[in-house]
């Protein structure tokens, strides 16, 4: 049972590496180069440890590290969509809960069972842990937008509204991090770089 459970532990992680080939729209902080969804992941969750104590109430900590790890996986299988993307929706499809039952099914069924609950948890956005996670999920992109002087919204014409529309959900996770996060996007306007 152990020997098997670790041949598909280890074919999981052999999988799991195509995430490093997943290109996003944004580009790395002060830099040209579009980032990938390995480097996203690892990044949101280095950003959770730091950030943790600024969550509008506690979380577990550990949770929300797990969610920001996984919940870019099954775009290994139904791609990135760009967030702002005006033709397909950017929340969860039947495309991604499709490929999350085949990664995540790579694993023993009590490993699995627990990073899809997980996953489905970030989707839902309902609890203190998604939330958070979310806030994460959405600050990210923007540090990265202001630093490559509007980078993906210049790029693709997007408009201080649909920032806005996209961006308010930090609060949901923190205050306090919405309020820097706010007063990016109004820089960003007053900059030139993000047009109303």
């Amino acid at each position: 049972m152990e020997a098997t459970n670790l041949l598909r532990q280890i074919e999981f992680i052999k999988e799991v590496d195509k995430l490093k080939y997943i290109l996003r729209k944004t580009k790395l902080l002060n830099s040209e180069r579009n980032e990938n969804d390995a480097e996203h992941s690892w990044h949101l969750a280095l950003m959770a440890i730091v950030l943790a104590e600024h969550a509008n109430f506690p979380i577990d900590l550990l949770k929300v590290i797990k969610m920001l790890l996984i919940h870019d996986l099954v775009e290994i299988d139904a791609g990135d969509t760009f967030i702002y993307d005006t033709q397909k929706n950017h929340d969860n499809t039947a495309e991604e809960r499709e490929a999350a039952k085949r990664i995540f099914g790579l694993l023993p069924a009590g490993q699995a069972s627990e990073l899809i609950a997980i996953w489905e948890e970030f989707e839902e956005r309902q609890t203190n842990e998604a939330k958070f996670a979310r806030a994460m999920d959405r600050l990210e992109p923007l540090l990265q937008n202001t630093s490559n002087q509007g980078g993906t919204w210049a790029e693709f014409g997007v408009r201080y509204d649909q920032v806005y529309a996209k961006k308010n959900v930090i609060e949901q996770g923190s205050t306090q991090i919405w309020q820097y996060a706010e007063q990016l996007i109004n820089d960003s306007v007053e900059k030139g770089i993000l047009k109303k």
